[in-house]
C-alpha cells in the first residue's frame, strides 16, 4: 500500500488554498509585475522535485512548482478582476 496519491491530493488542496490569497495579496501590494518571483520559485521547486528520493516529497515539490507557475497566470487574471472592480485596487501603490 502506498500513500503517494493521497499525499499528493491533500497537498494539492492545501497548496491551492494557501496560494489563492497569496496571489490576491501579491497583486494588491506589488501588482502583477511580481511574476518573475513565482517563475523562479516554481522552476526551483520543479528542479528540486527531480532530486528528491522520496516519492511523496518529490510529488509535493512538483505540485508546489506547478502551482507557483500557475500563479503567474492567476496574477494576470487577478489584475483583470481588479480592473473590473471585483477586488479592491491599491491606490497607495506607486
Amino acid at each position: 500500500m502506498t500513500w503517494t496519491g493521497i499525499t499528493a491530493g491533500v497537498a494539492m488542496v492545501v497548496l491551492t488554498g494557501i496560494f489563492h490569497p497569496v496571489v490576491v495579496k501579491c497583486e494588491y501590494y506589488f501588482s502583477a509585475k511580481v511574476w518573475p518571483v513565482f517563475l523562479v520559485l516554481g522552476l526551483a521547486c520543479l528542479g528540486l522535485s527531480l532530486c528528491v528520493e522520496s516519492a511523496e516529497i518529490s510529488s509535493v515539490m512538483g505540485l508546489l512548482g506547478a502551482i507557483l507557475l500557475w500563479c503567474i497566470r492567476e496574477l494576470k487574471e487577478q489584475e483583470k478582476r481588479v480592473a473590473k472592480g471585483w477586488f479592491p485596487r491599491n491606490t497607495k501603490r506607486v
